[in-house]
């Protein structure tokens, strides 16, 4: 029966944490699981070892008698010298042990050192939470304004999920207890949601505000006057205030994205002014234009 290198077979080194066995463990555990190996025998055996070596690695009381063993292997193994609670006698050469593993997932090695030879005892085995998904979800601008669901269809099951009003692009969700079942009764892992909103034709999001560009006629701009703009919340009539620059920003309150998580809490819209400049006017207009501005004394310099 060959000795077996518990540090090895995690892939860590003899100094190693209890935490970074654990995630070691882990991590060998979701890659050689038998639900996500159906069939293959030597992942089946890759996942007893993994067990096996946590199993002893991560109980203070084995793995100092596991190191203390171990650094006298080729002594004891050539001499057949006893150790306390340890028969080294399989070990010479001529010896030998079956490499199976018993009932209860362990080998002949584990049970000749903690099992007293026999390995009948039953040992509770090593759980663990369930591997986590992560997927994404794209949406409108529209729906993150509103809110909406999605069904997804994960392990050949669906899943009805629910968007709050509010989500931002590049938001992570995270949905516990919807990843993968977990191994000996350990939780299931959880569903991680990456949120991805495509660009709006008019909308542009700035956090929890809204910008929108809206054109106006340079006579509105002047005199004044009443225009219409669009909210997620329906078109709104706006008052343009006479002498209207272009660029200009006018914040209109609580009319922007909802704040995700909040009940009634909104940003603002910001409408940014774009002045058009008239380019078929007649004759007649540009002369009334000439005489406006001779009587008209502007902060611009002219030449």
């Amino acid at each position: 029966m060959d000795y077996k290198d518990y540090y090895k077979i995690l892939g860590v080194n003899k100094s190693a944490s209890q935490d970074e066995i654990k995630k070691a463990f882990r991590k060998l555990a979701i890659q050689y699981h038998p639900d996500k190996n159906p069939g293959d025998k030597i992942a089946e055996t890759k996942f007893k070892e993994i067990n096996e070596a946590n199993e002893v690695l991560s109980n203070p009381e084995k793995r100092k008698k596991y190191d203390e063993l171990g650094a006298n292997w080729q002594q004891y193994q050539q001499g057949g010298k006893k150790e306390e609670g340890f028969d080294w006698g399989p070990f010479q050469q001529g010896g030998h042990y079956s490499g199976d593993f018993d009932e209860n997932g362990f080998s002949d090695f584990f049970n000749n050192i903690f099992g007293g030879g026999g390995g009948s005892k039953k040992r509770k085995k090593s759980s663990f939470k369930g591997e986590d998904y992560q997927t994404h979800v794209d949406l409108s601008l529209e729906e993150a304004y509103h809110g909406t669901s999605r069904i997804l269809e994960l392990e050949h099951q669906k899943l009805r999920l629910q968007i709050k009003p509010g989500v931002e692009n590049g938001q992570t969700l995270r949905i516990k207890g919807k990843g993968a079942l977990g191994y000996n009764n350990g939780e299931a892992g959880d569903l991680y949601l990456e949120i991805r909103i495509a660009p709006h034709s008019v909308f542009k999001r700035a956090g929890v505000n809204i910008e929108q560009i809206v054109k106006l006629d340079v006579f509105t701009a002047i005199l004044g006057g009443k225009i219409k703009v669009k909210t997620f919340a329906g078109d709104l009539l706006i008052t343009i205030p006479p002498g209207t620059q272009n660029g200009k920003t006018l914040r209109l309150k609580s009319k922007g994205m909802p704040v995700y998580g909040k009940t009634n809490e909104f940003g603002d819209m910001l409408v940014k002014t774009e002045i058009l400049i008239p380019t078929n006017l007649s004759e007649e207009q540009k002369e009334l234009l000439r005489k406006i501005k001779e009587h008209t004394k502007t902060n611009a310099d002219t030449v």
